[in-house]
Order: C-alpha cells, then sequence, then structure tokens
C-alpha cells in the first residue's frame, strides 16, 4: 500500500471538475466539450515527502471515460509551467498550483515506484475509496535505464499499446453505472 493520503475537510475554488472543464479541451487527447463533466472514481498516492498531493481523477464526457491525474503544490513548479492545469484556493492549505501530474517528477517517481513494487493506492485518511489500483510488478532487468511509461488518458478499451509486450503495468478497477471495469492505466516498457 502506497501509505495514507490525508483529506482534509475543506473548500476548494474552483473545484476539481471547474478546473479540470477549462484544461481538458486544450488537451489534444479530449474529445468532449467538458460541460456535461462528472467524476467516475479517483485513486491517490502519497508523496513520500508530504509536499505534494498525488490524485488520479476519473472523469467522463460525452459518455467517454478519461484519466487525469494531477499534483498538488504549494509552489510553482518551473520545470512544468506548461503542464499547469490552473489554481484553486484551498481553505485549509491556501492556493494549490495544480500540475497535469505526467509532467511532475514526483508523480512518476512514485508512480515508477508503484509498478516496480506491485504496490497499490493510498489508503485515505476519511473518505471511502471509489476505486482500486495495482501495480505488477517487474522483474529487474539489464535495460532498466531505457524504461517509459505511458498513461492511458482515454479509458476505452482501444488506446491501451498491445504490440510490444510492457515490463510493468498499472490497472485500475471502479464500478459506475455500467457495472464494474478493469483496464490497464499506465504501461512500463
Amino acid at each position: 500500500m502506497s501509505g495514507t493520503a490525508e483529506i482534509m475537510d475543506a473548500t476548494l475554488t474552483p473545484g476539481k471538475l471547474d478546473l479540470l472543464a477549462g484544461w481538458l479541451p486544450r488537451q489534444s487527447w479530449f474529445a468532449g466539450s467538458a460541460d456535461d463533466l462528472t467524476k467516475v472514481a479517483s485513486y491517490r498516492f502519497v508523496d513520500p515527502d508530504g509536499e505534494v498531493g498525488i490524485e488520479t481523477l476519473l472523469v467522463s464526457s460525452g459518455g467517454v471515460v478519461y484519466q487525469v491525474p494531477v499534483t498538488y503544490r504549494s509552489e510553482p513548479l518551473d520545470e512544468a509551467s506548461d503542464s499547469l492545469v490552473g489554481t484553486m484556493e484551498h481553505s485549509a492549505l491556501g492556493t494549490r498550483y495544480t500540475y497535469d501530474a505526467v509532467a511532475d517528477p514526483v508523480y512518476l517517481v512514485e508512480l515508477m515506484r508503484v509498478i516496480h513494487e506491485g504496490d497499490t493506492e493510498a489508503d485515505l485518511s476519511r473518505g471511502e475509496k471509489t476505486m482500486t489500483v495495482q501495480g505488477s510488478g517487474i522483474v529487474p532487468v539489464s535495460n532498466a535505464a531505457s524504461e517509459s511509461m505511458r498513461v492511458v488518458r482515454v479509458l476505452d478499451g482501444d488506446h491501451v499499446p498491445g504490440t510490444q509486450v510492457p515490463l510493468g503495468t498499472l490497472t485500475g478497477t471502479w464500478t459506475d453505472a455500467d457495472g464494474e471495469h478493469e483496464q490497464i492505466l499506465v504501461v512500463l516498457r
């Protein structure tokens, strides 16, 4: 297990979906208008240093489910300025800079660890989990330094790269109005 994510009873302005609704239409992999954006499920990892919030949201628009990993920081991340989703005010923590997590080194290191070690999502200090994830674990290989990750953004079963055998994967399971779903969320090659 990836630790316990501290969940506060707080007000966010704008809310997470409102923030994403302004950012998603500018992404090449998003095919919706975001007018009907709804949250499907989410999971969290924990930054070992306790500085960065790490959350992955599954959202739906136009009947398609999208995976959107984000990080929440108290200070701007200079090397990822192009990946800023936006800022929000957290009633307990103040201004939070929200980034597309694929550009945040804290997320990438934790995601790699979860896949390598065959770990899972974090427990939550409050509230109920809406999905689970499981890293596959990997056997160390001599070319490990050349590993690359691909986060699957469109969760329709057709966007998972499948021609090359992956070194490892992160698989998610969630339930929505259409039933239970299980899909590969991240591929490590």
